[in-house]
């Protein structure tokens, strides 16, 4: 890989609650399972103003809104090309 991949991921009240502190720990598990953590720069962030298409996250500034476990796994497959 690369360059470095930078995922943000929302952890304001709404994003949070609608389930992004799920999506927030199948991101982490999916980065240690597949060896990427160090090509990985992964933050959180506080609300965007987008709470109604929460949950939110990012990839390299591309977002992606009604992010669930299993959306999340299809979007990282996709951008790290493991699928």
């Amino acid at each position: 890989m690369r360059f470095k991949t930078t995922i943000s991921i929302c952890l304001g009240s709404s994003c949070y609650r609608r389930g992004n502190q799920e999506v927030l720990e199948l991101i982490k598990e999916y980065l240690s399972e597949n060896q990427l953590a160090d090509h990985v720069e992964f933050k959180g962030h506080l609300c965007t103003g987008k709470c109604a298409e929460g949950p939110n996250l990012q990839i390299n500034g591309k977002e992606f809104h009604h992010v669930d476990r299993n959306a999340v796994i299809e979007i990282l497959d996709k951008h790290f090309q493991l699928v």
